[in-house]
């Protein structure tokens, strides 16, 4: 069987393709498969083939429809990809799927020009089904002689599978294939030198995933269940020895993020590069559905020391034996958690881990962890105007590892890491805590570190830091007062070893500072007055490091001046000024404890009733909030704010209250930088903040289409508006004019119907007759 060349319809620039301004490429069709090689970009469609270079230029495509023809018949047909994968080391790109008879039909092609077919055959390779839970992928096996690549195939099984009598099909739930003639069987086959190399699975079974490094494939799975709670499964395979023995090396373990609880179930997931140990990231959704998700991280390095396949699921040798439970892992850390991820993609960045999140609601969001698994306030890099979700694979572009590949439903974008430009100054550069950006000093400008010739740059810390420079007031027991700095970045050689601290205030004529030599990160300044002035000293630190420069302005306050209530907020006010707190209030720093979570847990000193939240209206709204929403619950008289924090948020909002019952006030929901949920709670004045109830921040309203388009002069038509997330829409301004306008139902909005009031003047009517006009005479208009 073949697809006659005459049909392949190849187009170098064809119409309804295009490369959007954002740096998106939209397509004829969904996309059912894509890949990435360094230089360019693979993309299958519903019935086309696409080339792009890596910056989402087109090279070419071809269609995918064509004339089948076998041994009986020739029939036109479209070939439906299902396997995409690029053979970098023979210059071939692999594609396999099924015909619309449901027969599986692969081709060979060349990498360089798809449009070269070099190898087509009847044969089923991976899934017959548009499945995202089958997965394929190449991985090298050694022989005795030499290193072989193969295709693992893992399909997604059924108990009851579907049979075409006049295809042959292949019925394990991973099998390993030829990419060449030179193996056993030729190409695509899956015999060995002894049986064919499958494993088998009696169930259900979901593949979600699967690399290899060095010799060790990695297999993960869903074994979904009526009876019983999903269970994740990872499976290790040893590529040594050829392909029978790598089947029989099959190994298990089953992945479990909590005891009991809610079920999990495997969505996406990405090994971390780096190692040993094998680290890998996965994201769970909990309990029903896909809105609930968390993204964890496990050590999955391959426990090799007991017996080979002797798995409970799954096996080669299925005879009956006793097949102990597998071992269960458990994880290092959960790193985050929001509502509707679908993929991820883990990239290492000096110290860090930097993980690229794709959600079902249309947003790439960029989350910077440290080695001990704290995080950065996650960034939102993209966001679609609509919520059309992130398909579940993204990975980095290999040419200039700055650029994420981002697809959706028929489009992809090629996002940057980071916009380190946009940082006009030091210390904005090095606040946005970006672990791609440094400072460069002779160029005066955010870049990337690779930008910035020579060693004279800054960049943040290979650990979590919310500020740039700290510090501490001590008083010895002589009642001599020091001033401890501590600058929180890592640079350059010439950077660091160029370090100097200027210490100057205005009150010269009481305080006299002696600065010991620093060494960095640390400085420090005594003060000679043991006594600091009511309202504070200010001070100005001039931090050189290289040739940049920070400056941080302090006032520096007597510690134990900071009296009043014990509350939250008043031990907040201490440690920001550089004191520590302990049971008795405010102290020096080197008599208490520095640590702010000291003041989460306080409970406050004055009396206030507790407020109750029961709702919030609306609840949902879009990313650029709403006026006059109102909360309802019990005790909100002493309610002086309304806090939001939202997910991907690390600042806390505050809105006002506008009027307030008691039992109802009015506040106004601001605006949003991302999508998703927030949480709002009740302010006192103690600063406790009292209640866990959510908001949902959405798309914003859009209206692509209006119907009818004209209308006549003097207006009072009604209009239909069709959309998405209309229900947001409080008003239509049309020439400037506010109408009011009313829910039509299913994303329509209507302006409200008007009386026609149409004029004689407007109205021209005719008559024809034997072909010529005759203009009518119009005495009455209803």
């Amino acid at each position: 069987m073949f697809l006659l060349p005459a049909l392949l319809f190849i187009l170098w620039g064809g119409t309804g393709l295009c490369l959007e301004e954002d740096g998106g490429f939209h397509f004829k069709g969904d996309i059912r498969h894509y890949a990435v090689t360094n230089g360019t970009v693979y993309i299958a469609t519903e019935e086309m083939l696409y080339q792009l270079s890596h910056d989402l230029t087109l090279v070419q495509s071809l269609t995918q429809r064509g004339i089948l023809e076998d041994a009986l018949q020739s029939f036109n047909a479209t070939f439906s990809v299902n396997v995409l994968l690029p053979l970098v080391a023979d210059n071939n790109l692999i594609t396999c799927g099924l015909t619309d008879n449901g027969c599986g039909y692969c081709e060979l092609l060349d990498l360089k020009n798809i449009s070269n077919v070099l190898y087509r055959e009847l044969i089923q390779v991976g899934s017959l089904r548009r499945s995202s839970a089958s997965v394929s992928f190449l991985v090298n096996v050694e022989t005795q002689t030499r290193t072989e690549t193969y295709i693992l195939a893992a399909v997604q099984q059924h108990r009851v599978e579907p049979t075409k009598d006049i295809c042959p099909s292949v019925s394990a739930a991973v099998s390993l294939h030829n990419t060449n003639n030179d193996q056993i069987g030729q190409i695509f086959s899956i015999r060995s030198e002894d049986r064919n190399p499958e494993i088998k699975l009696e169930g259900d079974a979901e593949f979600v995933d699967g690399f290899q490094i060095n010799s060790i494939i990695y297999l993960f799975s869903n074994l979904p269940s009526k009876y019983e709670r999903n269970k994740v499964r990872l499976l290790w395979l040893d590529g040594k020895g050829g392909k029978g023995r790598t089947v029989r090396s099959l190994r298990g373990a089953t992945l479990s993020v909590s005891d009991g609880g809610e079920d999990r179930r495997l969505i996406a997931s990405s090994v971390i590069p780096g190692g040993p140990p094998v680290l890998w990231s996965g994201v769970f959704s909990v309990g029903e559905g896909q809105t609930n998700t968390e993204l964890v991280v496990f050590d999955i390095s391959p426990d090799l020391r007991g017996r080979t396949d002797v798995d409970p699921d799954f096996c080669f040798d299925c005879v009956a034996r006793n097949r102990p439970t597998p071992n269960i892992l458990k994880p290092k850390a959960v790193i985050f958690r929001q509502n509707y991820m679908t993929s991820v993609l883990a990239v290492r960045q000096k110290a860090w881990i930097v993980f690229f999140i794709g959600t079902g609601d249309g947003q790439l969001i960029k989350l910077a962890v440290d080695k001990n698994y704290q995080t950065i306030c996650p960034k939102v890099l993209y966001k679609t105007s609509d919520d059309r979700q992130v398909f579940s694979k993204l990975r980095l572009d290999q040419v200039d590892l700055k650029h994420v590949y981002v697809p959706f439903q028929n489009q992809i974008n090629r996002v940057p890491v980071s916009k380190c430009s946009t940082y006009k100054t030091v210390q904005d550069c090095l606040s946005a805590q970006d672990p791609y950006c440094v400072w460069c000093g002779p160029e005066r400008s955010c870049t990337f570190e690779e930008n910035c010739q020579g060693s004279d740059w800054l960049s943040i810390p290979d650990d979590s830091q919310h500020k740039m420079v700290s510090y501490q007031v001590t008083q010895d027991q002589t009642g001599q007062n020091t001033l401890n700095i501590q600058v929180h970045v890592t640079g350059g050689e010439m950077a660091l070893s160029n370090f100097a601290c200027h210490f100057s205030t205005s009150s010269t004529e009481r305080f006299k500072m002696e600065n010991p030599r620093p060494q960095f990160p640390h400085c420090s300044s005594t003060l000679e007055a043991s006594t600091l002035p009511a309202g504070g000293l200010p001070i100005v630190v001039k931090i050189r490091l290289g040739s940049s420069q920070l400056i941080e302005r302090l006032n520096l306050l007597n510690c134990t001046d900071i009296s009043g209530p014990s509350t939250p907020v008043q031990c907040q006010k201490c440690i920001n000024a550089g004191c520590a707190w302990n049971t008795s209030g405010c102290f020096w720093a080197n008599q208490g404890v520095r640590n702010d979570s000291v003041c989460q847990m306080m409970e406050s000193s004055m009396d206030f009733p507790r407020p109750q939240i029961s709702s919030i209206t609306p609840s949902v709204v879009s990313f650029h909030g709403k006026n006059h929403a109102v909360l309802s619950g019990r005790n909100l008289s002493s309610v002086i704010r309304v806090r939001i924090q939202a997910d991907l948020e690390c600042t806390q909002q505050e809105s006002p209250v506008w009027s307030n019952t008691g039992e109802t006030l009015m506040f106004h929901i601001p605006s949003a930088k991302f999508k998703g949920v927030a949480k709002v709670c009740a302010l006192l004045p103690d600063g406790s903040c009292h209640g866990n109830t959510f908001i949902t921040y959405r798309s914003a309203p859009s209206c692509p289409s209006i119907s009818p388009e004209s209308t006549w002069f003097s207006g009072k038509r009604k209009i239909t508006i069709s959309g998405s997330h209309l229900e947001f829409v409080e008003a239509v301004i049309h020439s400037k004019v506010l109408q009011e306008v009313r829910l039509a139902g299913n994303d329509n909005n209507q302006k409200k119907e008007d009386k026609l009031e149409m004029t004689k003047a407007e109205l021209s009517v005719w008559g024809v007759h034997e072909g010529k006009k005759y203009p009518c005479i119009m005495t009455n208009m209803p």
